[in-house]
């Protein structure tokens, strides 16, 4: 598990990273659902970020990645929260290696 998590880096690795998760938690075709991506704010500063994939039968799955923390929250359709992980290195978002 801690080398799936070293190749993330970008903002990007992270979404592709969580939906491989989800899907992968409800068996669900990657191709077939989008993951939709939020960004967490307090006090005008990105604080982290919200993930959430939409299934099939009203299946709704999420994730939270704490920023401060650098901790990776997965929760399933009912809301419970079913993995917990540490990320190795800090996401670098598009903006900041500009």
């Amino acid at each position: 598990m801690v080398d799936e998590l070293a190749h993330i880096r970008t903002s990007d690795d992270l979404r592709c990273y969580v939906h491989e998760i989800l899907c992968g938690h409800e068996n669900l075709v990657g191709e077939q659902f989008a993951l939709q991506v939020v960004t967490l704010t307090q006090l005008g500063e990105r604080c982290g970020l919200q993930f959430l994939l939409r299934g099939p039968r009203s299946v709704r799955l999420g994730a939270v990645w704490a920023s401060e923390k650098n901790q990776l929250y997965f929760y399933d359709a009912r809301g419970e929260r079913f993995r917990k992980e540490s990320l190795t290195q800090r996401v670098i978002f598009e903006t900041e290696a500009a």
